[in-house]
């Protein structure tokens, strides 16, 4: 049994993503009788904070007086591109470290011996080029649903063979990796959270200084111009529902 269960919150989780995470707390608590620590760490300010600011002319100071620096995305570029991939790192990633530095009684810097802690990452098949060693040396990462050979499919037939609701995607609301079918079930679902998502593409192109403008979706053009009606919706028929079994006869 783990010693903890971290969660990295960015601060522009989709609502739906929280309230689970708040169900899981209560689920872990009440199975292991608090034996499990249930943890929630930040970087202590929302990405979208950052933008709106950036965008508003400036970067400001942190508490300590030291400035801001700007954490860029994988937004797309005019120029066919995409920015930086700092956010999963500094939102994510060193949180998370911090964290497991002091479950392990070492302060910042402080030299940890190789191989104190192994931390489960929930990644599946589906996924498998994004599992890798850890980045740090007292860390040793491993992947249970690789282990089980799981792919997402089966994890999802695992909850409701056991009674478990099935979770949400989660990602950032202005998550640029979201598909089509994503986004659109963001604006129909949550059109609370796809209008902050309409306003952080509009913002990242305001922003001063910017070599290129930047977009959310991957076609380039403003979020609430994209169409993302369904080919049906088009009037193009599905296949599918015309198939009638013939292939190759």
């Amino acid at each position: 049994m783990p010693d903890a269960v971290i969660m990295a919150d960015t601060g522009d989780e989709l609502p739906a993503t929280l309230r689970h995470f708040d169900y899981l707390e209560g689920e872990i608590t009440r199975r292991t009788n608090g034996q499990v620590k249930v943890l929630r760490v930040s970087k202590g300010e929302r990405l979208s904070d950052s933008i709106r600011r950036r965008a508003a002319g400036g970067n400001g100071v942190r508490r300590d007086g030291t400035p801001n620096r700007f954490v860029s995305a994988p937004f797309f570029t005019e120029n066919g591109g995409q920015g930086r991939r700092q956010c999963t790192r500094e939102y994510k990633i060193e949180p998370l470290e911090r964290m497991q530095r002091e479950l392990l009684g070492y302060k910042s810097r402080q030299r940890i011996p190789p191989g104190s802690a192994e931390v489960w990452i929930g990644i599946s098949t589906d996924e498998v080029v994004r599992a890798g060693a850890a980045f740090t040396r007292w860390t040793v990462n491993r992947y249970p649903l690789l282990e089980m050979r799981m792919s997402r499919g089966d994890c999802i037939e695992w909850l409701k063979r056991h009674g478990y609701p099935v979770p949400p995607k989660s990602a950032c609301i202005f998550c640029p990796y979201r598909t089509n079918a994503e986004w659109r079930w963001l604006r129909d679902n949550d059109p609370d959270s796809f209008a902050d998502a309409v306003e952080i593409d509009r913002l990242i192109r305001d922003t001063p200084g910017k070599k290129h403008r930047e977009f959310l979706h991957a076609d380039r053009v403003p979020l609430g111009d994209v169409d993302l009606s369904t080919a049906e919706e088009r009037g193009q028929g599905s296949f599918l529902n015309e198939c009638e079994g013939f292939c190759g006869l």
